[in-house]
């Protein structure tokens, strides 16, 4: 049965583009929701948004534990930052400190949480991120990917010495075995991104492996752009459900839509 846990936000960021924006979840088929996401806002950066996905991993409770310390995590040092401290940084600073918690929290409850996460800091002029393990981050312009993430996984390695073809990756069968987490014994590797070339049209999702492994890119992206972003999260999800055949894991998203802003109210001399 399908369960909508999807809420949208619409933020004016500058007269260049309007921020629609909708997160997503489903529990799948799986006992427990290990996911987690969030849209947090800071009075310390006026027009930016922050939007985190993580995927917890660790049996029983370990993993919901351990998305939730990146949330936690996340939206503290969120509303802490500095205006003028380079966003890498503020991304750096909430996936070591996530990552010192859950460690600290795995000797406290004697349990073995681990998370991935992907974070994005959107701003009127540009767009930094983050992330650590296999949930993903797409930028599309319309139909088009501009870019996405690469996973931290054992297959996306073997693509890039050339063991394998892209192709192969999705459907190997260990497609699921990462090289890095938050909360392991080896300290998380950390991959960046960023741009500054930012318009109406383009779109940005971010997702655990328990969507994207349902989908290619271009599905992706003509489902985002053709409809708004709460109506595109609850299809991913409908989608993902109905190809996973009752095999499916957590489900998360969060869905951004760059959209033209509203025209300027007309001057009262020309309003009748």
């Amino acid at each position: 049965m399908y369960r909508d846990d999807s809420r949208a936000r619409e933020t004016m960021s500058k007269p260049a583009f309007k921020v629609a924006a909708c997160t997503a979840q489903h529990i799948g088929d799986r006992k427990e929701q290990q996911d987690r996401v969030g849209i947090f806002t800071s009075r310390r950066l006026p027009g930016g948004a922050l939007f985190v996905v993580a995927d917890g991993m660790g049996g029983k409770t370990g993993g919901a534990m351990a998305a939730q310390q990146v949330m936690t995590t996340a939206k503290n040092l969120f509303e802490e930052y500095s205006v003028g401290e380079p966003i890498q940084e503020l991304l750096t600073q909430i996936v070591t400190e996530a990552h010192t918690v859950i460690k600290l929290s795995a000797i406290s409850s004697e349990k073995e949480p681990h998370s991935t996460m992907v974070a994005l800091v959107l701003q009127p002029d540009r767009a930094d991120w983050a992330y650590v393990g296999d949930s993903r981050m797409y930028h599309f312009s319309g139909l088009d990917l501009i870019q996405r993430t690469i996973d931290h996984s054992y297959v996306e390695q073997l693509v890039a010495e050339g063991k394998i073809a892209p192709d192969e990756a999705h459907s190997h069968r260990l497609s699921n075995l990462l090289t890095s987490a938050l909360g392991t014994v080896k300290p998380p590797q950390i991959s960046f991104g960023s741009t500054t070339s930012l318009a109406p049209g383009q779109n940005f999702l971010l997702c655990s492996d328990g969507l994207w492994h349902y989908f290619n890119e271009f599905e992706l992206a003509d489902i985002i752009d053709c409809q708004g972003a709460r109506q595109a999260s609850e299809q991913l999800i409908e989608i993902a459900r109905e190809r996973a055949g009752g095999t499916g894991d957590n489900c998360t998203l969060v869905v951004i839509k760059l959209e033209n802003p509203p025209p300027p109210p007309k001057p009262d001399f020309l309003r009748r």
